[in-house]
């Protein structure tokens, strides 16, 4: 997670840190929280790039990259 938010070129200057809050190896379910430093008041900042939706498509689409 740390290496796909820091090279993005939409995020990685935002982006701080990511955790692992918890994992299931039942399941494989990871719940992990992203850390970002956002601007001062850019208008549509946050409601743009830290969409959530924004924010998973990045992870999604280096995953698809990698394939």
């Amino acid at each position: 997670l740390t290496e796909v938010y820091s090279s993005s070129p939409a995020l990685g200057r935002y982006f701080r840190s990511a955790q692992v809050i918890s994992f299931s190896n039942e399941s494989s379910t990871a719940i992990y929280q992203l850390v970002f430093s956002a601007p001062p008041s850019t208008e549509g900042f946050l409601e743009n790039s830290m969409n959530p939706d924004f924010i998973r498509n990045i992870l999604r689409q280096n995953i698809y990259d990698e394939d």
